[in-house]
């Protein structure tokens, strides 16, 4: 099936949508713990965030680009309205009996450098994924799922280090570091894909099923800001 309904809610995809939001915002938060692995310097949303690209690519597959640009957008006006509320709460003075300023700090009060770097390399990245993903079913003419969706994560996942790392830490890691950093980050997310990737493609096989829905991407807009056209 090519074309989509547009009348049609899927509560599927709704589904999607909701788990979509819930990982960029727990991402966010596990964003402020710092973890190391030997030589490699990682934080916790690497434990959440690469499950994003996973519904990105599953997403992308079965509803086509244009509702994954939908999906995009929605999670991060979620993420931003996230993000204002937890920097309001941060500013509004604690109860004097109350002895954890310190920790909320921390975890809301981000400063506004990493959160800008975050929503920029969140954006471009995501897209990037959405794009090479729809681009190269078309090309296959909907084979090799394993490997649109491996290497769409590597061209997103790449973007989105490109962006972030350099944004949000430059200055505060040495540069000379920065390369590596980049490439772990990159390498460990696209290896958490492709471990789960037998799953993915269950996952995509019964959503098609479910839906009854396939879609090629045909003389499509790839605009990123036709936000309502689905």
């Amino acid at each position: 099936m090519e074309q989509q309904d547009n009348r049609k809610v899927s509560v599927l995809f709704m589904l999607f949508g909701t788990l979509f939001c819930v990982c960029l915002i727990t991402a966010n938060v596990l964003e402020t713990k710092q973890l190391s692995f030997g030589p490699v310097n990682l934080t916790a949303g690497v434990v959440v965030f690469p499950v994003s690209y996973i519904i990105n690519d599953v997403v992308c597959e079965v509803w086509g680009y244009q509702r994954t640009r939908m999906l995009i957008w929605m999670g991060f006006a979620m993420n931003f309205i996230f993000v204002i509320f937890g920097a309001i709460a941060d500013w509004i003075p604690g109860a004097d009996y109350w002895n954890g300023e310190e920790g909320f700090h921390t975890i809301f009060g981000l400063a506004p450098r990493i959160t800008l770097a975050s929503f920029l390399a969140f954006i471009l990245g995501s897209f990037i994924n959405a794009y090479v993903m729809s681009r190269m079913k078309l090309k296959s003419e909907g084979h090799n799922f394993s490997a649109r969706a491996v290497l769409s994560t590597v061209a997103g996942e790449s973007v989105d280090s490109i962006i972030f790392f350099p944004l949000a830490l430059g200055g505060v890691i040495p540069w000379e570091e920065m390369p590596s950093l980049m490439i772990s980050q990159v390498t460990l997310k696209t290896l958490y894909e492709i471990v789960v990737l037998p799953f993915t493609m269950r996952v995509v096989a019964f959503a098609k099923k479910y839906d009854h829905e396939d879609v090629y991407d045909k003389d499509i807009n790839y605009n990123i800001f036709k936000i309502l056209k689905i």
